[in-house]
């Protein structure tokens, strides 16, 4: 199926239109000159030859980039770049958390997935909420608390990949919460916003403020606590928080203040290894984790716009908004009626990411006008705070690495003495029966974070991810169409303005039928005459509410004309985040 250029609709001009785009030409920190049409990275790319680290905190790459210097594997800087955040970023994750990770292994060329989620309490069921009033699981406190499966990722990734000791790998993290570290602008300004949230949960105060408020951007931060509970798996490994004192420290927290989350919930947690799926994007090959997580939206979104001719369109044009929205709209509709728990599904993932599947799906698209009739849920999909990070060592392996405590800084729920606080990921479940991520005891909630990863001819090239909550699969498919279809560099293609589409049924099954085809959201630097032929087609368009994710992305490079082949990696770390890449 092929596409033809249409002209705008003429549209009478409204003020609030007139104020709309003076917002959108002044604002952007994306360079677009619109005399030449070519398209400029806020800053250059950042290459090296030995190792490069991608992540959204400076220090957190340094530190990365210190482990690789010292000969670690990628997955070693991973984990000690993961540490250095969850104290150093704690808006955005912590060892509260779910992590999930895509791992090229240089010596096998292969790609691995790890699916490190946690289960819903065993004593806690959909029956228990019923009988109690409840018709959403609470956004935050101890009833959302899922186990935290990030660090049984650290020390299962370790144990098959890492090179360092984990004593090597954590010191750097441990040091920082000791001796403290200058709190960045960004983090402060979110650290702020969510104390009046979360101040009422038991531990939080004591623990994540600084005589009951946050610290402010330059503001030397400690977490004595942090650094004893790192100190606790550099001598007890895994066990140590799944199995010893601190998981009896959790369980008895979580008993006296109303949750379930239990002692051999956490003693009987076991992440998993996935083999990632893929599909083929104009000859590239695409990566994502399959579900419980969101990944495979971003591939279905891809498949559907992969017949449409897109060589001819333009970055930013009415059709390329256009049939980018509508592929989304067709996408996340499953999104809201097949993703889980894959032990709960009923719809393969093969034939939700097959082309044939989605042949059928692009016939759905008019060219012409915004499909109007939307199930749209709750929006809160879209506040999910969390890190990405993306590393590649001297040996050639690489990592692609997310992890969140869900909702702002989790569920607010703060164990005495550990430093962090556990996630409110079970948000996601629904308290309905019949729908694929209903309430189960033991069950994986719906989950937002999801890695990603591009190979072309069986070879690394890309590994890049995007936070943002219901924004990922959304910024990804963006992501990969600005590297393939536009042709922008690294950087560039981060940095280029977003699409934001609202609207569409959510997985937490809360669905109202809505009939305005949903909103779209644009970050500033499109042109009016596409806002202009957005609304000819029936678009509700918008400003950025945002912003619209945080990428990081690292793409490798060899040069077979050298004896022996040389590699470099390229790095880019995008503006809208306090982020940073480097190398060496």
């Amino acid at each position: 199926m092929t596409m033809t250029r249409k002209s705008p609709t003429p549209l009478n001009t409204h003020p609030l239109i007139a104020l709309l785009v003076l917002l959108f030409l002044t604002s952007s920190s994306w360079a677009y000159d619109r005399i030449t049409g070519e398209l400029f990275a806020s800053r250059s790319e950042v290459m090296g030859q030995n190792g490069m680290a991608a992540t959204s905190h400076p220090l957190a790459t340094q530190i990365a980039l210190d482990i690789l210097k010292q000969g670690g594997h990628a997955v070693d800087a991973a984990i000690a770049a993961n540490a250095a955040l969850g104290l150093m970023e704690p808006t955005g994750n912590g060892l509260g958390g779910d992590m999930f990770a895509i791992v090229w292994d240089q010596s096998s060329q292969q790609l691995t997935g790890y699916n490190g989620s946690g289960r819903s309490p065993q004593d806690l069921s959909l029956e228990w909420f019923q009988e109690n009033g409840y018709k959403d699981i609470p956004k935050r406190g101890p009833l959302p608390v899922s186990v935290p499966g990030v660090i049984d990722g650290w020390f299962a990734l370790h144990e098959r990949y890492g090179q360092l000791e984990m004593a090597d790998i954590l010191a750097p993290a441990i040091e920082y919460a000791e001796n403290g570290h200058p709190v960045h602008e960004l983090i402060a300004w979110y650290w702020e916003r969510t104390v009046p949230v979360l101040e009422a949960y038991p531990g939080f105060l004591e623990q994540f403020t600084i005589d009951g408020r946050a610290p402010r951007a330059g503001e030397v931060w400690k977490n004595p606590n942090y650094a004893d509970t790192l100190r606790i798996l550099v001598e007890d490994g895994r066990d140590g928080f799944y199995k010893g004192e601190l998981a009896r420290r959790i369980s008895d927290y979580m008993a006296e203040n109303g949750g379930f989350l239990s002692y051999d919930d956490l003693a009987n947690h076991q992440g998993e290894w996935v083999e990632p799926v893929s599909t083929s994007y104009r000859g590239y090959d695409v990566w994502q984790i399959p579900p419980n997580g969101q990944g495979i939206a971003g591939l279905q979104i891809l498949n559907i716009l992969e017949g449409f001719d897109l060589s001819e369109v333009e970055f930013g044009s009415p059709e390329h908004v256009h049939l980018f929205v509508e592929a989304k709209k067709l996408a996340f509709e499953d999104r809201a009626r097949h993703y889980a728990d894959p032990e709960y599904m009923e719809v393969d993932v093969d034939w939700l990411i097959s082309k044939e599947y989605a042949d059928q799906r692009r016939e759905l698209i008019d060219l012409d006008r915004s499909a109007r009739t939307i199930e749209a849920g709750r929006p809160e999909l879209d506040e999910g705070d969390t890190i990405y990070l993306t590393t590649a060592d001297q040996y050639g392996n690489m990592v692609s690495f997310i992890q969140s405590n869900y909702r702002g800084m989790g569920s607010g729920m703060t164990p005495p003495g550990a430093g962090f606080i556990l996630q409110n990921r079970g948000e996601m479940f629904v308290l309905k029966e019949g729908h694929p991520n209903t309430f189960a005891p033991g069950k994986r909630p719906f989950h937002t974070i999801i890695p990603a990863f591009i190979t072309k001819d069986d070879q690394p090239w890309v590994s890049f991810g995007l936070m943002g909550g219901g924004m990922q699969p959304q910024g990804h498919a963006q992501i990969v169409m600005n590297l393939v279809d536009f042709g922008m560099g690294l950087q560039e293609a981060g940095d280029a303005p977003r699409i934001h589409h609202t609207g569409s049924t959510e997985p937490t099954g809360q669905a109202l039928q809505m009939t305005d085809g949903g909103e779209v959201n644009l970050e500033s630097g499109f042109d009016y005459s596409t806002i202009r032929a957005l609304l000819g087609k029936g678009h509700r368009v918008s400003w950025a509410r945002g912003p619209f994710g945080g990428y990081q992305a690292i793409m490798v490079e060899i040069d077979e004309r050298t004896d022996p082949p040389s590699r470099v990696y390229r790095g880019a770390s995008e503006t809208r985040k306090d982020g940073q890449a480097a190398g060496y």
